[in-house]
């Protein structure tokens, strides 16, 4: 068991969710009541040192919301002109910026796709799925922010 240990952590193994921040303080340009944002803060509050204060001038850095879009489009029609594939494509851009306005992280986009077929005869377990989905890429999204954030480094 011992040996197993020292096997994984010589490999660099290391629990998903631990991030360390770079600063100390960040405010997030989400309104409070988004899902996002709460998700944004309960990561950066379990996963780090730092803290997500409620006003820009506090923070040591600010995670500016350039676009947030949700899509989802038709990938594939039957021979009777009905929907049967579709692709949910989630676009997140965003930067993080320190009191000066210089960049810890520059402009950075991330795309997230999920594709989902349709049944006519099963709608309600096919937008239940849909939900499902969303919510994965919202998941997906938030470790992604978390990973950037942690790689961020202080304007020179």
């Amino acid at each position: 068991m011992l040996s197993l240990l020292l096997l994984a952590t010589a490999c660099g193994f290391q629990l998903r969710g631990v991030y360390p921040l770079p600063f100390d303080s960040l405010y997030i340009s989400l309104p409070e009541e988004a899902e996002l944002r709460t998700l944004l803060k309960r990561a950066i509050v379990a996963g780090s040192s730092a803290r997500v204060v409620d006003a820009r001038q506090e923070a040591q850095a600010t995670l500016l919301v350039l676009n947030d879009s949700q899509v989802k489009s038709i990938l594939s029609i039957s021979a009777a002109g009905q929907a049967q594939e579709y692709q949910l494509v989630r676009t997140f851009v965003f930067r993080v910026i320190d009191k000066s306005g210089a960049d810890w992280v520059q402009q950075s986009p991330i795309v997230l796709r999920r594709d989902l077929t349709f049944n006519n005869n099963q709608v309600l377990a096919k937008e239940s799925e849909e939900g499902l989905l969303w919510n994965d890429i919202q998941n997906d999204l938030v470790r992604q922010i978390m990973r950037r954030l942690a790689a961020a480094r202080p304007p020179a």
